[in-house]
């Protein structure tokens, strides 16, 4: 008990840091290529991540692990950046952040997949419930309305998932931080050379919020968020902890709302507030 709870705190946390990753993600890429938001961020997130590896002396991967690396890398190092900036150029961050409620059911889907978890029948109606809320939202509520937003939203989902639950199995022998880290080192040198390519022309006229959303996504979002977000997916269960993430659109539209002015409808709060309370369905029968 005291292990599942350490580990739901800790995956609070990491969906608290999340939730500040697609606000950030608008700002930036109003200055900033979603190209080479993707790769900076990725970069700088590896060097520090190499560092850390570096200082404390942490052995280096296996060879049976790198095709895990590889996939966590693909899913939350470049996919779910990537796509995620690429679709706010079609949507705002609002309109955005409800899709999040989709991810508990993808991290579930690949925690039963990938790691051999059995959720109770109960646990699939609950989160199945907050997902059909979010895309009744999204279709017919969303507002701002994108099919090209919405379809790499989706995307961008998927692969989010798939790597959520592949780092959360390597976190198990591993420990959070660690997988994370290694995970950037292994996409560094191809983030590296992409953020070359797209470098700005000048850098001048890049306001002030555009670097401080830069400077978020990379240190936080990209590094810090999993360090606690991996730690609670191994203590807690993959497919009960990654429910969590149906808290991540309530804080996300308090952020959007205050930070970048934008107008939050009635229906996104009661979408928000209808995800979370299939929370509390989900934890009780996620084992």
């Amino acid at each position: 008990m005291k292990t599942s709870m350490e580990g739901w705190g800790s995956g609070l946390l990491g969906v608290v840091i999340f939730s500040g990753s697609l606000p950030a993600t608008r700002v930036a890429v109003s200055d900033f290529s979603p190209l080479f938001l993707t790769s900076a961020r990725a970069v700088i997130a590896a060097l520090l991540g190499a560092a850390l590896l570096f200082a404390l002396r942490q052995p280096r991967p296996r060879p049976d692990d790198l095709l895990s690396l590889a996939l966590v890398a693909l899913g939350v190092v470049i996919g779910f950046p990537l796509l995620t900036a690429v679709a706010l150029q079609y949507i705002t961050s609002a309109h955005s952040i409800v899709f999040v409620g989709l991810l508990p059911l993808a991290t579930a889907i690949f925690g039963v997949l990938l790691g051999g978890e059995r959720p109770r029948p109960l646990f699939w109606l609950f989160s199945g419930l907050g997902s059909a809320t979010v895309v009744g939202f999204a279709l017919t509520f969303g507002g701002e309305v994108s099919v090209t937003g919405d379809f790499l939203m989706i995307a961008a989902i998927i692969v989010c998932g798939l790597g959520y639950a592949e780092g959360a199995k390597l976190s198990r022998t591993w420990g959070g931080w660690q997988v994370i880290s290694w995970a950037l080192v292994l996409s560094l040198p191809p983030m590296a050379i992409v953020a070359l390519i797209t470098l700005p022309d000048t850098w001048q006229g890049i306001a002030g919020p555009s670097w401080i959303g830069l400077g978020y996504v990379s240190v936080f979002s990209m590094l810090i968020g999993f360090v606690f977000w991996y730690r609670g997916l191994a203590l807690g269960g993959i497919a009960g902890v990654g429910q969590l993430q149906l808290l991540q659109p309530f804080f996300g539209l308090l952020l959007a709302a205050s930070l970048l002015h934008e107008q939050v409808s009635v229906m996104m709060v009661v979408t928000a507030l209808s995800v979370v309370a299939c929370v509390v369905g989900a934890r009780k029968f996620a084992r």
